[in-house]
């Protein structure tokens, strides 16, 4: 899902750093960190300071290469993502908007080909357009009826979905098969395939994508059973490392009678397999 941008200002800057200690040299991560040093007390190495400074800690990637490399040296924020400086945070000395992650898209095409040929001149515009439509798929209210006495397996199989490997960045893809015993509610029809796309668009993992379609079913309809069979070809795979085009990724979810039950889970097993 997109996140929520979060302008920072200079005052909101200038008060955080107030609260840091003066009298200690800092050496700034380049580049956002080397405006915090600047208000503090600078240092042109890492080697001369007392602590390094950067202006985020997201992922924790920066931090940990940093205290890897200079494990005497404490490293310090501004902001921390993992301790609850939340959304996507635009500081002042950034382009703001799509425009500093388009940058970052730029410079890898630069690393790799000539970025300005006429092919790739608008790809990090049309790259950060693709990520943002497939990354936010709609929202659903998961619309549930009287089962009016139903109570026998309900099926939908073949429900095709894309994904984003979370390891390589590369599409994976192929079907899902979804199905659920009612307990006194059934579901809307299209909302089985709503929940397969609103997990699929993401940066994931197919065994992740499973679970978290099974458990949202199981939560949303208190069924007496929900089973997940999702079936995939990961260009992670066929593309790189082993490259092994044509070999599909099958995982599984099976819940309350469907794990219980071994006739329960023939029945699904046997109505996907036709």
């Amino acid at each position: 899902m997109e996140q929520k941008n979060r302008s920072i200002t200079w005052t909101e800057i200038k008060d955080r750093v107030s609260k840091l200690d003066r009298t200690k040299k800092y050496y700034g991560v380049p580049r956002g960190g080397q405006y915090i040093a600047a208000l503090l007390n600078p240092v042109d190495t890492p080697e001369e300071a007392d602590i390094i400074i950067d202006d985020l800690i997201d992922s924790g990637t920066t931090k940990l290469k940093w205290e890897s490399n200079y494990p005497d040296k404490p490293f310090i924020a501004l902001y921390n993502k993992q301790e609850g400086d939340e959304g996507w945070l635009e500081f002042p000395w950034e382009l703001k908007g799509d425009i500093e992650i388009e940058e970052n898209v730029l410079r890898i095409l630069e690393y790799f080909d000539n970025a300005n040929r006429e092919g790739l001149k608008e790809t990090p515009k049309r790259y950060i357009k693709f990520l943002k439509e497939f990354l936010s798929p709609p929202e659903f209210n998961f619309t549930t009826f009287d089962a009016e006495g139903t109570d026998e397996m309900i099926v939908q199989k073949q429900i095709p979905f894309y994904s984003l490997c979370e390891h390589h960045l590369a599409p994976f893809f192929g079907v899902a098969h979804v199905a659920y015993i009612p307990n006194g509610k059934i579901v809307g029809l299209s909302k089985l395939a709503r929940c397969v796309d609103l997990y699929s668009r993401g940066f994931q993992n197919q065994e992740r994508i499973t679970t978290q379609i099974a458990d949202r079913l199981m939560k949303e309809l208190d069924a007496r059973g929900v089973a997940v069979v999702l079936e995939a070809q990961h260009l992670c795979m066929s593309m790189r490392g082993v490259k092994k085009p044509g070999v599909p990724t099958i995982t599984s979810k099976m819940v309350g009678l469907f794990k219980d039950d071994l006739n329960c889970r023939n029945e699904f097993l046997n109505f996907i397999a036709k």
